[in-house]
């Protein structure tokens, strides 16, 4: 009999004919251990409820439905196990539609029935594929990039110190990063992590993940700790909620009622208090504080369940409103209820970050007016997420951008690994081209006009946060250096050798790539770092030797007032088409000016 929770994965097919790993948390089903069942059922995508064909719907399936409906799990999966213990065909439809009739009273009213066999096995592939199509249709987890793990289980391993497991719910963790565990407040580092077994560098949401800590001993956590980021998240001792007693709650819930909550993995005592009215009736929805014992880590639209401690029953559940109330609020005050009514429909901040999510990036008078928020309650909210960190601002020239965390860091990622990604395939170039970078910063920000100076504005915000640098024609990693192999040295050298041999008649641009044995890239390396100058009609010098020749046409200009073609061409013993290459390139960089056949100095 499974008593505590379980875990496992199992690979299901996926559409293009692949496969992919599902976690798996088996909670217990007996009656007697269902609050170990809701320390593992918040943060599923999706429930598979297992019903024996041959006892039918037990009380503890209807307490487990109750659960699933009240925490709004998004779908689920009917397993009617044991069929070959049955010979009866009608006994068997009479189960299928005592299960449908029990699910027509929740939202998982759509859930469909899949009669197996452990024994036989029959039913076990159509019940994969039903799984997988069920999850495939599930939209993804939202990432608002402010990572949280409900710890559900604790252990250590020898060599490898304290172990903590749970489902991520926001956000991404990554080994060697700082995490904060609460509400205790103790810090520690990720070592490594792990998905079904196996080790990754950093972590989706929604994934079951096994974090390796080091910092913190297994004796100073708990189940239901949370590892977050640090200074995103804080602690709370009372949580406005809006609550739904279930219809066949034994009697009426009542004000300052001693009840246990269940949120995430945590189990807390709590004194529910009840506002707006003197009772709530089995069935009906209403207002609560919660007064917990214990500091406890929620936000809002989490979703929780209340039981009775003694006897020991589910009573009910519903979603958090507000996990900072400020005080202590009067039970039958028309503003505080308002207040409430209004959060029902989200925290100004939720709404103001959701906004900002929507928009991607936008300025701090069009997020304000898009959300809809009055000023001062902007501001507010404008002001705790700040706290939160949850926004990244961005100076301007004209007014500040903004960003939701997680849209940064698609776009600090997404360009830092297609540079990354662009130095592989080209060792020797500088880095992305501009245009190049513009493209995909367009496609990073769907939606967003990235102009011109909005693309400065982030390449100079990420050069200041040391993430990429930038010039006037690429965007590179500050720790690349272009550098060429020893073999092409060797070809590089050649070239050079024929231009000192000749360094005011070099080798011309086709020449100069028959000797680099036509390597395009060698060449844009050298004329990178200025080892070479291109000048018109695929004229190439050496960069010493061009500046050498201004330098000379300078001081003769400085003697004599002019230079014509020829004379620059007798100055250095070349031919009319290196002179005329020099000079107009003298011209472009608005060193002379031409005068009829004769150039001066401008």
């Amino acid at each position: 009999m499974t008593i505590d929770l379980g875990f496992a994965w199992i690979e299901l097919p996926d559409a293009a004919g692949g496969a992919h790993n599902v976690g798996i948390v088996d909670v217990p089903g007996h009656i007697d251990f269902i609050k170990n069942m809701l320390a593992g059922v918040g943060g599923v995508d999706a429930a598979l409820l297992v019903i024996a064909a041959d006892e039918g719907v037990m009380p503890q399936t209807r307490e487990h439905l109750a659960i699933l409906d009240l925490l709004a799990v998004p779908a689920a999966v009917v397993a009617l196990t044991k069929v070959d213990l049955i010979d009866d065909p009608e006994w068997l439809e009479l189960v299928e539609l005592d299960v449908a009739e029990l699910l027509s009273t929740t939202h998982l009213r759509a859930a469909p029935i899949v009669p197996v066999s452990a024994v036989s096995r029959a039913g076990l592939d159509e019940l994969k594929r039903t799984l997988a199509t069920l999850l495939a249709d599930l939209p993804p987890r939202r990432n608002r990039a402010r990572p949280r793990l409900p710890i559900d289980r604790i252990f250590s391993l020898s060599g490898f110190g304290t172990i903590v497991t749970g489902t991520l719910l926001d956000g991404a963790f990554s080994v060697g990063e700082t995490v904060e565990i609460l509400p205790a407040q103790r810090t520690a580092r990720i070592r490594s992590l792990q998905t079904h077994r196996r080790q990754v560098e950093s972590s989706l949401p929604g994934s079951r993940l096994a974090i390796n800590l080091t910092g913190v001993g297994t004796d100073e956590l708990r189940r239901g700790d949370v590892v977050v980021r640090p200074n995103t998240l804080t602690s709370t001792v009372l949580v406005d909620v809006s609550f739904r007693l279930l219809a066949d709650a034994p009697r009426p819930l009542k004000h300052n009622q001693p009840v246990d909550l269940f949120v995430g993995a945590a189990e807390i005592p709590a004194v529910a208090r009840l506002l707006g009215a003197e009772t709530l009736a089995p069935g009906q929805e209403g207002w609560l504080q919660l007064r917990l014992s214990r500091p406890a880590i929620v936000v809002a639209g989490d979703r929780f369940i209340l039981r009775q401690p003694s006897p020991s029953l589910t009573l009910g559940g519903g979603v958090v409103l507000s996990p900072q109330p400020q005080r202590r609020w009067r039970r039958f005050d028309a503003k505080s209820l308002a207040r409430l009514a209004t959060l029902a429909h989200g925290l100004p901040d939720e709404i103001l970050l959701q906004t900002l999510e929507r928009l991607r990036l936008t300025s701090r008078r069009d997020l304000l007016a898009a959300a809809e928020l009055d000023p001062a309650t902007g501001a507010e909210a404008l002001t705790e997420l700040r706290r939160q960190q949850a926004l990244v601002e961005i100076a301007a020239s004209d007014e500040p951008v903004m960003l939701s965390l997680n849209a940064w860091r698609q776009v600090a990622d997404g360009l830092t690994a297609r540079v990354t990604e662009f130095h592989r395939q080209f060792p020797l170039r500088r880095g992305l081209p501009r245009s190049a970078a513009r493209s995909l910063l367009q496609t990073l920000l769907p939606g967003v006009n990235i102009s011109v100076r909005l693309f400065n504005t982030l390449l100079d915000e990420l050069a200041r946060r040391a993430l990429l640098g930038n010039d006037d024609a690429s965007v590179y990693l500050l720790d690349f250096t272009a550098a060429p192999t020893a073999i092409q040295q060797q070809t590089i050298d050649q070239l050079l050798a024929a231009f000192a041999a000749a360094p005011y008649a070099p080798p011309i641009q086709q020449d100069a790539l028959r000797i680099l044995g036509g390597d395009a890239d060698l060449l844009d390396f050298l004329l990178e770092q200025g080892v070479l100058t291109r000048l018109s009609n695929d004229v190439l010098l050496r960069g010493e030797d061009f500046a050498g020749m201004v330098a000379q046409i300078t001081v003769y200009l400085q003697e004599h007032g002019s230079v014509t073609l020829a004379e620059v061409r007798d100055l250095f013993q070349t031919s009319r088409k290196y002179a005329q290459a020099v000079l107009e390139e003298m011209d472009v960089q608005r060193m002379t000016r031409r005068e009829g056949d004769a150039r001066v100095l401008r």
